[in-house]
């Protein structure tokens, strides 16, 4: 089951400070979560990720589960090369109901890594193999990406943006759910909306949905 976790707040512990942990660090920024890297030596990209304070660094050499004690997690990724110390924390993670996740044995981790296409942050589409072939993954994702690009439109995504705002809007006007997806319906098929996205004109079409959504009855 694929799913997208709310990380927004959440403590991620990443043990390991190469290459691969970059990777998941890269993919985690943006869930505006709150990330400790703790390793011996770290490549300097995470460096600098840490010096404009988007991580946090604790250098120090992992050789047991102590830190768990210490940060107490919501979610533990480790990239380290020591399958033995790896799978440590997979069993030591689980034991406390963590969410864990190894880079070298997705079959025991609680969760896989897709191949993302994403669209501005606005639409992630997810290439998954179930972890049995990471290679696979982004190999799917390369061929699949340029088709994908052809079909959603800016156009697409000018609507989700309008669209967030009127259902923010329409959590205070409508009081009920079947309401609300009925005049989120509307908005994207309003003629006028659709012209003034072709036109560029952003603010006017913004303005026009929170008209509907104000004088929807």
């Amino acid at each position: 089951m694929i799913i997208d976790l709310n990380l927004h707040g959440k403590s991620v512990v990443v043990i390991g400070g190469g290459n691969e942990a970059q990777k998941r660090i890269n993919s985690l920024i943006k869930e505006k979560c709150n990330i400790t890297v703790i390793s011996e030596k770290v490549i300097s990209q995470i460096n600098k990720l840490a010096k404009s304070k988007k991580i946090q660094i604790k250098k120090q050499n992992i050789q047991d589960t102590k830190f768990i004690e210490e940060f107490k997690p919501d979610i533990i990724i480790t990239t380290t090369n020591d399958r033995e110390l790896n799978q440590k924390i997979i069993n030591i993670g689980k034991k406390k109901k963590i969410i864990t996740y190894s880079s070298d044995n997705p079959d025991e981790s609680d969760f896989s890594n897709p191949a993302i296409i994403d669209f501005e942050k606005m639409i992630q589409i997810a290439i998954f193999t179930g972890g049995r072939s990471p290679a696979m993954s982004k190999k799917l994702k390369t061929k699949s990406e340029e088709l994908f690009r052809k079909i959603i439109t800016e156009k697409d995504i000018s609507q989700i943006k309008i669209q967030k705002i009127a259902r923010d809007v329409a959590k205070e006007k409508i009081p009920t759910p079947t309401e609300r997806k009925a005049c989120l319906r509307s908005i994207m098929t309003d003629n006028e909306i659709d012209q003034l996205i072709k036109d560029g004109q952003m603010k006017k079409a913004e303005k026009r949905a929170i008209t509907i959504v104000r004088n929807w009855k």
